[in-house]
């Protein structure tokens, strides 16, 4: 299903429309309704005080030209001379239906009337006007408000349409912002005076455009390291080749060194796929159990001792010590951790294992500080100008089943320090 685009200008022409509508509707429909119940108390005040005045004896010339009024003596009735014009009735006794209250109102064709009546022993007074007071108390209020309502909408348009035409001017910088993200010959700043959401957003963008920036430099600086890492072992497999056609080196030589050198690339390919799987896994649900790590490092450390015979193994592990994730999780990240350390570790490599807490140390040199900042970036230039994915891999293993892992420099030698993350216990 399309919709029609509307502009913001046309909406916010069709709201003030709207508003308009309801403004009217409110002050000639809901006012007055609300308006005549005051107006009617007035009214008995207006009939009555003069009823209070008179004297016994009913003057007919005791007129008002908007009250007539009545004296029933002895069930006989007399009234003022305006009467008729008051109250458009041509017998008098029809009233006396009406007239049984104190006060109140009636409706004689179509007209509304009130009256007020003041009874003593004999003697009856009745004073009766028209709606003549109520529509005109009607007119004058709408008279007074209706201006003041239409210049009040007319300045409030206004200032809507000025503070809308400054949105839409906003939101059309942050469009061509948008439109531009990846041109970096398009001036990006954009210098929003008052500080709103509108300027948030822009802000946000800015960042954003910035992060993405730096994600396709690193995306292209990652790629030349990968072409570099793979390009290695290739050209020394080449180069054996070449050896072997050119009788500059046996067979037998040559086919040690490629098979060493494949080994080599598979490795990487393979690191380099479970590198991306655990980017699909970090969004998905898996089941996480209590893994028995005493059991784990034992049989790390066993795996290693024989690839380096010159370094010790120190261990310090708690007995029933379990930590979380999957025997395959915690393999993976200690074996990238340990061949780390078979490179760098001079005589030592300690393992301290405590409930949620593990740290690994090598008595190795100590990492520069511009080193430790991206260490866990793919494929990142790293010591000795290697590349590698094991500690990428490490860190986002580590992220998957709710752990943080941090280098620190030792006075002598390096640790990793793995612990729980605890919003995630």
């Amino acid at each position: 299903m399309s919709y029609k685009r509307i502009s913001l200008s046309k909406q916010l022409l069709y709201i003030i429309i709207i508003v308009f509508v309801i403004f009217f509707i409110s002050i000639g429909i809901v006012l007055p309704k609300t308006v005549i119940p005051v107006a009617e108390k007035t009214i008995y005040t207006y009939l009555s005080e003069p009823l209070k005045l008179m004297q016994p004896d009913f003057n007919k010339k005791l007129t008002n030209s908007a009250v007539a009024y009545l004296y029933i003596i002895n069930d006989q009735i007399v009234e003022s001379d305006n009467f008729e014009s008051v109250l458009k009735i041509e017998n008098i006794n029809k009233l006396k239906k009406y007239l049984n209250k104190d006060y109140g109102k009636f409706k004689y064709k179509s007209r509304d009337y009130y009256y007020y009546k003041v009874q003593t022993s004999n003697v009856t007074r009745i004073a009766i006007t028209n709606d003549s007071y109520i529509r005109n108390i009607k007119e004058e209020i709408l008279n007074a408000i209706i201006p003041i309502v239409l210049i009040s909408f007319l300045l409030i348009s206004l200032i809507l349409i000025f503070w809308s035409t400054m949105i839409v001017i906003k939101i059309e910088k942050l469009k061509q912002k948008v439109d531009n993200i990846d041109n970096q010959y398009y001036n990006h700043k954009i210098n929003f005076k008052v500080d709103d959401e509108i300027k948030s957003l822009g802000l946000a963008l800015e960042d954003m455009r910035i992060s993405l920036k730096n994600q396709e430099k690193y995306r292209n600086q990652m790629y030349q390291n990968i072409s570099h890492d793979f390009k290695t072992p290739i050209t020394v497999i080449k180069s054996y080749i070449e050896a072997v056609y050119d009788d500059v080196e046996s067979s037998a030589t040559a086919l040690k060194i490629i098979e060493q050198q494949t080994d080599k690339l598979e490795n990487k390919v393979h690191s380099l796929l479970y590198l991306n799987k655990l980017d699909y896994l970090k969004n998905s649900k898996m089941e996480i159990v209590p893994i028995d790590m005493k059991k784990i490092l034992t049989e790390e450390v066993n795996k290693f001792k024989w690839k380096r015979k010159d370094v010790e193994f120190k261990i310090d592990i708690d007995n029933k010590i379990y930590f979380v994730g999957s025997d395959d999780y915690w393999e993976t990240i200690l074996d990238n951790i340990l061949n780390n350390f078979m490179r760098y570790a001079n005589k030592v490599i300690k393992i301290t294992a405590k409930q949620n807490k593990l740290v690994l140390y090598n008595d190795g040199s100590n990492i520069d500080d511009d080193l430790l900042e991206g260490i866990f970036t793919p494929f990142r230039k790293g010591i000795k100008g290697e590349f590698g994915l094991g500690l990428s891999i490490v860190k986002k293993t580590l992220s998957i089943i709710g752990y943080n892992i941090k280098i620190k420099n030792e006075k002598k030698g390096v640790s990793f320090i793995i612990t729980r993350d605890q919003h995630k216990i």
